[in-house]
């Protein structure tokens, strides 16, 4: 019942995150399962394991937060199908094969993620102004899915953690305005964990009682933040998502030392 507990709280928080931020909640998620049932005395967890959980968790907290986004008008449809569908088959293969990978070296991998993030979201840029409506922003649809095969791929082996990334990518290499980047990357990120949970799934890897406690706590978070979402200037939203990515990128890389005994 304590563990329970404790990953509905945990669930929440990177629901809530999710739905404010558009990153999808692994980038906070993962962190947290590594380490906070440690401290508690309940963990601590693999990275194989977190991975798994992540994607279940990710995927409710996708589908709570962009059911709110889209009906505010937040989400570029064009865009979550060209990114969403190819790194969802992407997603697929990464996950399936993630099976076969080392727990550390899949921590080394979201470790790398991170970092990529981080220092796109250090690149000067004002952003985009944009009056109509979501499905009209224009993109380069080529360079949308070419990056969204690499992220997907790499995402689904380490449970869909690659999502966050879609964050700056949109904003600093495709240009979309970062109130549609937060809504339509959590539908971009609603299909690939999708790919990434029936990979998973068909794998075995999946503990379930944990991650539906995970999940039962992240719906109602993501709904919350998807809601207050349009309430936070754009540029705290930015401030905001580097913020969580410095981090997790920390955190991230002193666990990958550990691993490898650094």
């Amino acid at each position: 019942m304590e563990t329970a507990v404790v990953l509905g709280v945990l669930g929440f928080a990177g629901g809530f995150l999710s739905g404010l931020l558009g990153l999808g909640g692994s980038i906070v998620m993962v962190p947290m399962l590594l380490f906070v049932p440690e401290w508690l005395g309940i963990g601590p967890y693999d990275m194989k394991t977190v991975a798994a959980m992540s994607t279940v968790q990710v995927f409710f907290a996708a589908l709570a937060g962009a059911v709110v986004h889209r009906r505010r008008g937040r989400i570029s449809r064009p865009l979550a199908a060209v990114m969403g569908v190819t790194a969802a088959v992407a997603g697929f293969a990464g996950a399936y094969l993630s099976k076969f990978a080392d727990a550390g070296v899949l921590t080394l991998v979201f470790a790398v993620l991170s970092t990529a993030g981080l220092v796109l979201m250090f690149v000067p840029k004002k952003d985009r102004e944009w009056s109509g409506p979501a499905d009209e922003v224009p993109f380069n649809r080529w360079a949308a899915a070419g990056i969204a095969f690499v992220v997907g791929l790499a995402g689904g082996a380490v449970g869909a953690a690659g999502a966050f990334l879609f964050v700056p990518i949109m904003i600093y290499l495709l240009d979309i305005p970062t109130r549609v980047t937060v809504g339509s990357t959590l539908a971009v990120v609603l299909l690939t964990s999708s790919a990434a949970l029936l990979g998973k799934g068909l794998s075995g890897q999946i503990p379930w009682t944990l991650s539906l406690a995970l999940a039962a706590g992240s719906v109602p978070g993501a709904q919350l933040g998807a809601r207050l979402s349009d309430r936070v200037p754009a540029a705290a939203l930015r401030y905001a998502i580097t913020a969580l990515i410095a981090v997790a990128t920390l955190r991230l890389w002193i666990s990958a030392f550990s691993v490898f005994h650094v």
